[in-house]
Formats: C-alpha cells, sequence, structure tokens
C-alpha cells in the first residue's frame, strides 16, 4: 500500500498583538518557565541520564537568573550515546517511510499546536530573542522542517529508474547510511536545532546529537517534544556537553556514518581535518555536511530607494543582534546615498529599544554570552582606535545587567579594514562609501574582501545594475537576494546555504540535503534468467 505525505504549507507566522490571544498565552508561558528552574538530563536509548556534572542556564539578558541545570555528558555517557545509536540502527531502518514521516508530521502539529508558546518562550527567555524572532524560529520554521522534509524525502524515494525492459524490473532502493550520523546544533536557531539531528532520522539514520551550551533549554524541549511524537527509544540520543570531548570520542568511533552540523568555520575544518586523519579507521566514507560562517553583504546601486535599503539594512543586521549567520554585516553604499541613507537609520535607530524579551517593546536583546559580549566589544574597541574607520552611531557595550551591545554603524574608508573582512557575529554593519562611477570595481571588491559565501543582496532599480550584480557576484553568496534584506530564508522557499568557507551548501529545506543522508542500491530482477551461456552472434 502507497501512502502519500500531503502537499505542505508553510505554517502560518503568528502577530503577537496587544491583546490577542496568542499574546496572553506566550506571557503565561514566559512567566511560567521565568519562575522555575528545572532540571536536563542527558537522554541517551529513551532513557534519562543525571551524570553529576552540572551547567548551568540563565538568560543572557539577565545572566544572574538560572532558568535551569543541565547534566553534562561525560565519556561514559558519550559512548553510550554511540552504542544505543548502534543498538537501533536496524530496527529503525527498517521501519517502512510512512512511519518514520508520521512521526515527525506529528511533532509540527504538537509544535504548531500543544508546545508552540513553551517553546517560543524557551528560546525567548534561554536564547534571548524577542517574540517575533522567536515565532518565526522556533515555531514556524521548525514546523516547516518536519513537515516539508518528509514530503521532499517521499519525493526522493519515488525516484526510479526509467526503464525495465521486458522481462526486468529495475528499482531503487534509498538506504540509510552505515552506522549513526552526529547531529553538532547552534544556539542561534531553534529550528536548526532541531532540524539537523531529525533529517538524517526520517531518512532511517540513528543519531548522537550535541547541542550547543547556550541552547540547550530549548533543545530540551524539542527532544521531548520528539518522544511525545512516538520517536523510538535511541534513534536520536540527546547529550549535551564539552564540544571538545564529545567531538574527540564520536569522531575516533569507527561507525562514523556522517556529520550534520552548523557552527564556526574554525571548528568545521577542525572536524574535517580529524576525519580525514581517521579515514582509516571508518567503515565508510562520512557524509560531511557543514553551514558555517558568513560575512554577509548588502550592495547598493545609486537608483536604489534609499528607504527600502535602510530598512533592509536595520533589520538584516541588527535582527537578533546580528547574531544570524546570514546577517547584514557589511554594506556598500555610492557616495550619493550615504548621507540620505544615514538619515534614515538614525530616525529609525532613535526608535529602537534594547532590554528583556518579555517587554515586547523592545526589538534588539543581549548577546547569547560572556565570551559573545566580549568578542564584539573587542572589534568596536579596536575601531576606536583605528585611523581608517569610525563609529558613527553606537558603539555601547553594557554587561552589568545582560549582555547588551547598541546596535553600531561603522563607516570605514578601506574596504579591506578588519570589521568589512572578518565574521563579527554581533550588531555591528560596517559601511564602506563608493565613488558612484565606480560599480563595477567595487563588485569585484565586495566579491574578494571575505573569504565566505553565504548570503547577499543587491539593491538597485537599474535592471543592468542588478544584472551586472547577479553575475559579478554569482560566487559571493548560495542565498542572494534581489531589493531585500540577506536574511529570512524559508523552508520551501529559500533552501539554504552557502559555499566557499560558508559550508558545504547542501540546502537545508529541501531535497538536497536529504540526498546526503542516503546510499542508493539499486536492484535488477530478472523474471525469467537466461539459460544459455551463448550470445547470438556465436550462433553458426
Amino acid at each position: 500500500m502507497f501512502f502519500s505525505v500531503p502537499v505542505p504549507q508553510n505554517e502560518p507566522v503568528f502577530t503577537y498583538q496587544a491583546g490577542s490571544s496568542e499574546r496572553m498565552q506566550l506571557e503565561v508561558a514566559l512567566q511560567e518557565l521565568f519562575n522555575q528552574q528545572i532540571e536536563i538530563p542527558a537522554i541517551i536509548g529513551g532513557k534519562e541520564i543525571f551524570s553529576g556534572h552540572t551547567e548551568s542556564c540563565i538568560c543572557p539578558h539577565d545572566h544572574r537568573h538560572i532558568l535551569g541545570t543541565y547534566h553534562k555528558a561525560g565519556e561514559p555517557e558519550i559512548l553510550q550515546a554511540i552504542e544505543a545509536a548502534a543498538k537501533v540502527r536496524q530496527d529503525w531502518e527498517e521501519m517502512p517511510f510512512y512511519h518514520r514521516s508520521a512521526i515527525f508530521l506529528k511533532a509540527a502539529e504538537l509544535l504548531s499546536t500543544k508546545y508552540r508558546y513553551l517553546l517560543n518562550a524557551a528560546t525567548m527567555l534561554g536564547q534571548s530573542k524577542n517574540v517575533h524572532q522567536a515565532e518565526i524560529d522556533s515555531a514556524c520554521e521548525l514546523i516547516d522542517f518536519w513537515r516539508f522534509n518528509a514530503y521532499f524525502a517521499q519525493k526522493i524515494y519515488e525516484q526510479q529508474p526509467l526503464i525495465s525492459p521486458k522481462g526486468e524490473w529495475n528499482f531503487s532502493e534509498y538506504r540509510a547510511l552505515e552506522g549513526f550520523v552526529f547531529a553538532i546544533t547552534p544556539f542561534n536557531f531553534t529550528a536548526i536545532a532541531g532540524n539537523l539531528p531529525t533529517s538524517p532520522a526520517l531518512m532511517g539514520n540513528t543519531v548522537v546529537w550535541k547541542p550547543a551550551g547556550t541552547a540547550i533549554y530549548s533543545g530540551y524541549y524539542i527532544m521531548k517534544i520528539l518522544q511525545e511524537a512516538g520517536l523510538p527509544e535511541g534513534v536520536i540520543n540527546f547529550i549535551p556537553g564539552s564540544g571538545a570531548q564529545i567531538g574527540n570520542h564520536v569522531l575516533d568511533s569507527p561507525h562514523l556514518a556522517g556529520i550534520h552540523f552548523t557552527g564556526s568555520t574554525g571548528v568545521f575544518n577542525q572536524i574535517w581535518k580529524r576525519t580525514a586523519n581517521n579515514i582509516h579507521l571508518y567503515k565508510s566514507y562520512p557524509r560531511l555536511v557543514g553551514e558555517t560562517g558568513g560575512k554577509d553583504f548588502i550592495f547598493a546601486h545609486s537608483s536604489s530607494d534609499v528607504r527600502a535599503l535602510a530598512v533592509a539594512s536595520l533589520r538584516g543586521a541588527f535582527e537578533y543582534q546580528g547574531q544570524k549567520c546570514s546577517a547584514a554585516s557589511r554594506l556598500y553604499i555610492p557616495a550619493s546615498l550615504y548621507t540620505a541613507w544615514l538619515g534614515h537609520m538614525e530616525e529609525m535607530l532613535d526608535k529602537v529599544k534594547m532590554g528583556d524579551v518579555r517587554d515586547f517593546g523592545n526589538f534588539v536583546n543581549a548577546v547569547i554570552d560572556k565570551k559573545s559580549f566580549e568578542t564584539i566589544k573587542g572589534y568596536i574597541d579596536y575601531t576606536r582606535t583605528a585611523p581608517e574607520a569610525n563609529i558613527v552611531r553606537g558603539g555601547t557595550c553594557d554587561d552589568s545587567t545582560g549582555y547588551y551591545i547598541e546596535p553600531t554603524i561603522i563607516k570605514t574608508d578601506d574596504p579591506n579594514f578588519l570589521t568589512m573582512r572578518e565574521e563579527i557575529f554581533g550588531p555591528v554593519l560596517t559601511v564602506f562609501v563608493y565613488e558612484d562611477c565606480k560599480y563595477e570595481e567595487t563588485l569585484r571588491l565586495c566579491d574578494g574582501t571575505s573569504p565566505y559565501g553565504l548570503t547577499g543582496s543587491i539593491f538597485a532599480q537599474d535592471r543592468n545594475a542588478i544584472c551586472m550584480a547577479y553575475n559579478m557576484l554569482r560566487h559571493s553568496a548560495g542565498n542572494f537576494y534581489i531589493n531585500d534584506k540577506p536574511t529570512g530564508a524559508v523552508v520551501g522557499q529559500q533552501p539554504f546555504g552557502g559555499g566557499r568557507s560558508s559550508g558545504t551548501n547542501d540546502k537545508a529545506g529541501s531535497a538536497l540535503n536529504l540526498q546526503r543522508w542516503i546510499s542508493a542500491r539499486s536492484i535488477k530482477e530478472s523474471f525469467v534468467p537466461a539459460r544459455d551461456f551463448e550470445y547470438p552472434y556465436m550462433l553458426q
């Protein structure tokens, strides 16, 4: 019997306007989570494991407030997780696709209804996201991943050989990888944390999942939703803890079949090197899928709508405090537009409020932790003393209550200035003003300044200018936007990923990503096999 996965639709985004039912329900969830502390175990083979080695989950915007404690996995727990994944691998792979997909479709429905406000509240408190950023991430995007992935997977399974000659039947089987997949997830998107372990699992793989230390709070609730949806024990094993310790044991396992990673370029490079050095240990070549760093750009032509450019600059650079792999970090703007653009930015930034996520009037919240705060502050402090750049807006940093960094605009005369080249991962936008007549020359600068190739956008009303940028920046961005900000990819609309030092460009939110988690087998059945070895040319 053949079952068809329904054609998915993107989950509607709630607005949380004052007085709305969804706003009131979210406020209740925020209050409940803020006023309690939970204890988060590792979850291995479906069992809760309390190692006794604990760390705190805190609110970045109120770093004295503890939301809970989590138990870090040590060597015994890591090895136990690998064993648990191996133990259930065959049963999970042999479960029919209909039943595997039903689990994740149910998880999507649970999140859309029963747990929407819980997971949004956990993301807001634990990762310091405002209500809109949480809604589009921990609710809508994760729901979309679970629904669209099931549909895309079905389309992969439907791909069969075109021809089966008379007397033969040819077909393809899409097997899981032979081993387990190691999922390493970041702090900045709850949806990514939910997608990286579940997309390989949907395709029949078992998974060892290491969440970011600063996003374990929301990650735990994802795991509980999956369990309620019917995920069998051991299919996904949730092991918070030290990245180095977990990585060393997992990457040295002969059963490692794949790595699904989102994080820094440096860490992914280390992982790639270690797997290369261990290649003789593995039973198969591991699939490495990584989405890493970015130095994302907005490039303006003199024909740009300057107000639209300013809105895209503010949202693209400062939403979620610039802690998006896709966040606008550098702006190339012609001299004829700069003064007007800055005027619009000043006018809007005067209205931007910064503070606690529970105050829905705040647009900007805190950066994730002390380490990030110090890194971002270091770039701002460096700029203060640099002769070739100056801070034209913002620059205030205050970690007395939370890790707050004011939205900051840097103007530089040097297109190769430090903050034009290096990923900052904070609310800092560096602007290079170019002469209007040097549009093509500056496009070349944009293409060659950064080692990354994740996202970028072009603003222009002149179609010839758009076409030139489209072609010259072909490899500068895996997600390219025309007259829009370079953030906000939607599952099923803009599959996400970049090249160069931004990753393997395996496009989360599409069939391209899911194909990395399968190994095809071609099968030919002959209904009436040959009974004589001789071919016609041999007969006299």
